[in-house]
C-alpha cells in the first residue's frame, strides 16, 4: 500500500535552460518551454492537480 502512494506523489521543479524555464516532475513528465516563470510554475501546479 504504500508503494502505491509513493507512486501518487508528484514533485515537480522548474528547470530553466537559457531564456526558457520548463516545468518538471518526479514522475517523468516534462511540461513545454516557457519564457515566463509564472506560467512554466502554473503548468507544474495543473500536472499536480491532474488524477
Amino acid at each position: 500500500m504504500a508503494d502505491q502512494e509513493d507512486t501518487a506523489l508528484h514533485r515537480t521543479t522548474t528547470v530553466e535552460k537559457g531564456r526558457f524555464v520548463a516545468a518538471h516532475c518526479s514522475c517523468g513528465w516534462r511540461g513545454p518551454a516557457r519564457r515566463a516563470r509564472s506560467k512554466a510554475r502554473s503548468d507544474a501546479a495543473e500536472h499536480e492537480a491532474a488524477p
